[in-house]
């Protein structure tokens, strides 16, 4: 993966203090980063702390994940704890429900290459001005539609 600035934990005080247990992945927008976590694996190397369970460690930031899961026997790559305030469900393919409940969920780093939510990120995902494609929107690569202007007749 590319490298790019990911943001810092919202609290790092709070960092390895969550559940181990999250949602995993979907919601399609996020508010914010909890922590960045490294999970081991026994089966694949990862010395044994937990009875043969799978464990992780908690960063504040990205790079100080992505060093030590470089250089830790059975470790996998950093994942994103994030926090969504409200998210988009996706039910069915291409059926989308806005949900406006806090849930806090695990996803792959890269998808916070995608703009933070914003108060217009989700009424403009769900507007009839929508571009075609309204993933778009979510991705910050939609362009915004033109205003129509009156023309004048000489």
């Amino acid at each position: 993966m590319q490298r790019k600035r990911f943001p810092r934990a919202l609290k790092p005080e709070r960092v390895g203090k969550y559940p181990a247990e999250a949602f995993a992945g979907g919601g399609y927008v996020w508010d914010a980063v909890l922590e960045y976590r490294v999970w081991c694996c026994p089966a694949a190397g990862a010395p044994d702390e937990d009875h043969g369970n799978d464990y992780y460690f908690a960063f504040a930031t990205y790079p100080a994940a992505l060093r030590f899961s470089d250089c830790y026997p059975g470790a996998d790559e950093p994942i994103a704890l994030i926090l969504q305030l409200e998210y988009i469900d996706e039910p069915r393919k291409g059926k989308y429900t806005h949900i406006k409940r806090r849930r806090i969920t695990e996803w792959p780093v890269e998808f916070l290459s995608r703009p933070r939510r914003n108060q217009q990120t989700i009424p403009d995902f769900f507007s009839p001005t929508a571009p075609p494609n309204r993933l778009d929107i979510l991705r910050g690569s939609a362009r915004k539609p033109r205003k129509q202007t009156k023309t004048r007749k000489p």
